[in-house]
């Protein structure tokens, strides 16, 4: 079986967009509309990485990485930030708060591809 990523946005074409990219290139894709979601999704599955974007409803990407950090099970996941903030003091927030990597919307798949290799093979 590949590797699973948990791809985490609100909006449902980025969620395809980067699933389609990613089951190209042989991975597993959990999607979940916000942190909350991709919490309960995560539960007793085995994820190598997440994606998650910063601005959603119930539980922000931000406190989702907290989250992660925070727990025994999931605390040294790669996490990968993809959004439009691109305020440096919004992605020290993300980098403080464990943040493996940051992408800035838009972008090309090829480097979201680039920065999953850095983590996961």
């Amino acid at each position: 079986m590949g590797k699973t990523i948990l791809v985490v946005d609100d909006a449902g074409v980025m969620r395809q967009m980067n699933a389609l990219t990613l089951k190209k290139e042989g991975f597993e894709v959990i999607e979940a509309v916000d942190g909350k979601d991709a919490l309960l999704k995560m539960d007793g599955k085995q994820i190598d990485l997440v994606v998650t974007d910063i601005n959603m409803p119930e539980m922000d990407g931000i406190e989702l990485i907290r989250h992660l950090r925070g727990s025994s099970e999931h605390r040294f996941i790669p996490i990968i930030v993809l959004s439009t903030i691109s305020q440096e003091a919004k992605v020290q927030e993300g980098k403080e708060a464990g943040a493996s990597g940051w992408i800035f919307k838009p972008y090309k798949p090829h480097e979201l591809m680039g920065a999953i290799r850095k983590f996961i093979t």
